[in-house]
């Protein structure tokens, strides 16, 4: 018998936005509208008794926000959550989107505007996407007052081959690996990349000794709300990368739309509009190359949760440059796919839980 459809409940107060969201998923025999909501109050009350798969929520609304909304929600019958959002000009707002990832949800999305009907196939295709990917997770509960890494998240699949050890070296031999420290750490993820990075970067010191370069699949415009609520929660200094910067310790540089962050011959980013790679601009892999070719065995790369196998290569390349790697474990990730190509690839010398990567990092790097 076929699967049925993903149940969804729409949560949105302007009918404009909440019409084009109809339109959008009725174009999907794998999605089903099952309720509408104009706020989280009326959410609330309809979730017992549809039963949705995923909540798609806007972050301002009467009565009850998309934030209190996701707070209940995640403390009292948690389920996938994924914030459609206009919020992307104003900073303060932006910002707050982060904070319903920090709360629970899963991933956001731009809210389509009449404005933006000429790209519809592209949207309708990326919101059935990204609907079906977070489905496809298990949420569990998370109380009020439950910090950040306390909440447990995972893919709700089995693994397939037999279970890793999450401290165990990759069996992959690589002729050159050498006990270099290391001179930049790159990291790469997708979906639910957010929550990860926070998870790594909030627990690195303001004086931590080595660039970190970054690359973050996230739907355009969201980029400068992550790195303002990133900005608000660590104490490293972050930043949207810019042609010719030099990268210096302690700053996170972030790859901005539509562009491959790379380094020149002298080190310095460089910013390319290069084809995309796999589907990316930026594209993980594109990066990871570019630290294996400037910093060699003097590279750190990182690849976190995400779909697809955009940063497996790159990874590889890290490797073999005689860099170290880490992959995010099954269990912490969102989403397995990254990771699990870069490990099937034997890309991977380590594989951990995202809460053990930053003190692997403070460990490693703090010896300089």
């Amino acid at each position: 018998m076929p699967a049925s459809p993903i149940a969804v409940l729409l949560v949105e107060d302007s009918p404009v936005a909440l019409m084009i969201l109809k339109r959008i998923l009725a174009g999907s025999s794998e999605i089903e509208v099952v309720g509408v909501a104009q706020n989280g109050i009326e959410a609330l009350e309809m979730i017992p008794k549809l039963q949705p798969k995923v909540i798609c929520t806007d972050l301002n609304m009467p009565k009850m926000s998309g934030l209190e909304l996701t707070r209940r929600v995640m403390a009292e019958c948690p389920r996938p959550i994924l914030v459609i959002s206009a919020s992307v000009d104003q900073q303060d707002d932006a910002q707050n989107v982060f904070q319903l990832l920090q709360a629970g949800a899963l991933d956001v999305f731009p809210k389509p505007t009449v404005e933006l009907l000429s790209e519809y196939e592209q949207i309708k295709h990326e919101l059935i996407t990204k609907i079906k990917i977070i489905a496809g997770v298990s949420v569990f509960t998370q109380h009020p007052g439950m910090r950040n890494k306390e909440l447990v998240i995972k893919n709700s699949k089995r693994p397939e081959n037999e279970e890793l050890n999450p401290h165990q070296v990759n069996p992959y031999t690589f002729s050159n690996v050498r006990s270099t420290l290391p001179r930049v750490i790159a990291i790469g993820a997708s979906t639910g990349g957010p929550q990860a990075l926070f998870t790594i970067l909030k627990s690195l010191p303001a004086n931590f000794p080595i660039p970190i370069l970054c690359v973050q699949h996230i739907s355009v415009g969201f980029l400068d709300g992550l790195v303002g609520w990133l900005s608000t929660e660590c104490q490293l200094r972050i930043v949207i990368a810019r042609a010719g910067d030099v990268p210096q310790p302690g700053i996170v540089y972030f790859a901005p739309d539509h562009y491959h962050l790379q380094l020149d011959q002298q080190g310095r980013i460089a910013l390319s509009s290069d084809v995309p790679v796999s589907g990316h601009r930026p594209s993980i892999s594109m990066t990871f190359q570019a630290v294996a070719n400037y910093y060699r065995q003097a590279s750190l790369g990182i690849l976190l949760t995400g779909m697809g196998r955009d940063g497996a290569e790159g990874l590889l390349a890290i490797a073999r440059a005689g860099g170290t790697t880490i992959a995010q474990d099954e269990q912490s990730c969102i989403v397995f796919g990254m990771p699990k190509e870069a490990i099937a690839l034997g890309a991977a010398q380590q594989i951990l839980p995202i809460g053990e990567i930053a003190p692997k990092l403070l460990k490693q790097c703090l010896r300089q």
